[in-house]
């Protein structure tokens, strides 16, 4: 019985480890959340991503999740995995790789590029857990953000409310984009000229001329260029003298 246990605990643990590779994650991580070996998790990552896991060290700045951008990226994910973490029964790393995959639906469905991998994804909860970072609710609109564990959270505004004063101006395909209040405004005085110069085009209280209706209903310039009827030259032989 104890040998059918060990078996089907490795099958599970071979499972897990090539959907980790799947979605991208770094060697380290599957040492981390296997027991499989060194060698076999080499073996198995070359067979499955068909290539040599890369080298060096993961990523540990707590920084990178600041920034704008990946700072919404990882408020995502990080609230996708504490809902899961709430209502579903299943192992730490599971949880990870769930949160993940709907992290993912949601930026595709959004016509996004993934900014966060599953390894800063990981990362990210082994951040949290260690009290390195938080969740703060921002004061406008409610949301919960990647924060540091002293930010005030009374007066804490996220990025999407208040964004930094280039942010979302980028021409990258599958970045945010926001538009910049000028933009706005010019749309709006834009607008506003194409009414006026429609207005003058339509000008219904110009008086008709001989040119006809249609140069009647133009605006000044229009009316302008239309030919006008000559008077007829005054005869003296109607003046009394």
């Amino acid at each position: 019985m104890a040998r059918n246990k060990s078996i089907l605990t490795e099958a599970r643990q071979i499972e897990r480890a090539v959907t980790l590779i799947h979605l991208g994650a770094r060697l380290q991580v599957l040492e981390s959340e296997t027991d499989l070996s060194y060698e076999r998790l080499l073996r198995l990552y070359k067979e499955v991503a068909g290539k040599s896991p890369s080298k060096g060290q993961l990523p540990f700045s707590t920084d990178w999740f600041m920034t704008w951008q990946p700072n919404i990226h990882a408020s995502l994910f990080l609230n996708i995995h504490e809902y899961l973490n709430k209502v579903a029964a299943l192992d730490e790393i599971d949880v990870v790789i769930k949160a993940y995959q709907l992290y993912q639906e949601q930026i595709q469905a959004q016509g996004l590029d993934a900014l966060l991998s599953v390894t800063r994804a990981w990362r990210l909860v082994r951040f949290v857990d260690n009290g390195m970072l938080t969740m703060t609710a921002c004061s406008k609109c409610g949301g919960h953000f990647v924060t540091h564990p002293h930010e005030i959270a009374r007066h804490y505004v996220c990025g999407l409310c208040n964004p930094p004063a280039r942010a979302g101006k980028g021409r990258l395909a599958g970045a945010l984009q926001l538009e910049s209040g000028r933009a706005r405004r010019a749309a709006v005085l834009h607008t506003d000229a194409d009414l006026r110069a429609d207005h003058d085009a339509f000008d219904l209280s110009a008086t008709p001329t001989a040119a006809g209706p249609v140069v009647a209903q133009a605006g000044p310039a229009a009316r302008a260029a239309a030919p006008t009827r000559p008077r007829p030259a005054r005869s003296s032989a109607g003046v009394a003298h």
